[in-house]
């Protein structure tokens, strides 16, 4: 894919004249766009698809990139998927809907509570992996952590006696998420039977390993959130951050207040939180018309 960013930058160069320095930057967003592709799985620009592109800007933000250095790479990406359309290397324009300075009021797909009770069911409690994998998403589901947060979870921030987390976000801000029951449960099972035997003697903090004992990277764990959507049959788009959208949505939907959720995810702001409200009110709006008589 790398090689489609360079004959478009050429394109650039040749046919628009632009500048070094523009074509520097355009060059850098671009491959840093594919990238996180690649790094996914996805081999083929045309596999790429609104959402995908959603969850790459988020990415972007939750690496600290501000509104209008998202806008930049979303413009570069924009241009960029005009060229493989024009000459057909794409069927159709994963951006061509995504607005400029609006897509935060668009979310990426969340899982109703029965789909994510089916992607929860998924890891086998057969395998050292299946217990590490069930407790990685039943926690990802209990906190509305981030995938980047998981990974980082080490031991010595889990309070047992009183049950939460300790929650490294961005910046290093600390906050302290309750775990729930059954993301408990799965984690003491987890941390008792599991974790040990993929330690093999290692000293390592990290709450979640690799095969190899190290702690697992945000890619492993997008990876295998990926598979576990597969296996339970979603036909919707999943990555873990559809976990930390689901959780404040089902919060809202059972009538949490915003501002109880704005703690639990760390959020600075609470005009971030509010995004939530768009799609509880598309769920107020389905009740009615399930329930009421003239809906």
């Amino acid at each position: 894919m790398h090689a489609r960013v360079d004959d478009y930058i050429q394109h650039l160069a040749v046919e628009r004249g632009l500048a070094l320095n523009t074509l520097e930057a355009y060059s850098r967003d671009l491959n840093r766009y594919v990238a996180f592709f690649e790094e996914r799985g996805v081999r083929k620009l045309d596999e790429i698809r609104s959402s995908d592109v959603i969850n790459f800007l988020e990415d972007l933000r939750e690496r600290g990139l501000v509104s209008n250095s998202v806008n930049r790479v979303l413009a570069a990406v924009r241009g960029f998927n005009r060229y493989l359309l024009g000459r057909s290397l794409i069927a159709e324009n994963p951006v061509a809907q995504i607005e400029l300075g609006r897509v935060w009021m668009r979310l990426p797909d969340t899982l109703t509570q029965e789909e994510m009770a089916r992607l929860l069911d998924m890891p086998g409690a057969g395998s050292d992996l299946g217990v590490r994998d069930r407790a990685m998403l039943e926690l990802l589901y209990a906190t509305g952590m981030r995938a980047s947060e998981l990974a980082g979870l080490s031991v010595s921030s889990i309070n047992w006696d009183v049950g939460y987390c300790i929650v490294s976000g961005k910046g290093g801000k600390e906050r302290i998420v309750p775990m729930g029951r059954s993301a408990r449960e799965c984690l003491e099972r987890y941390l008792e039977r599991a974790r040990p035997k993929l330690l093999r003697g290692r000293a390592e903090n990290a709450v979640f390993l690799n095969r190899s004992g190290k702690g697992l990277t945000r890619q492993g764990i997008w990876k295998i959130v990926q598979r576990y959507a597969r296996q339970a049959g979603l036909e919707k788009r999943v990555y873990p951050h559809t976990f930390r959208h689901s959780f404040a949505t089902h919060l809202l939907e059972g009538g949490a207040d915003l501002r109880s959720v704005q703690a639990m995810l760390g959020h600075a702001d609470i005009s971030t939180t509010q995004v939530y409200t768009h799609v509880t009110r598309e769920h107020l709006k389905s009740v009615h018309r399930t329930y009421h008589p003239r809906g």
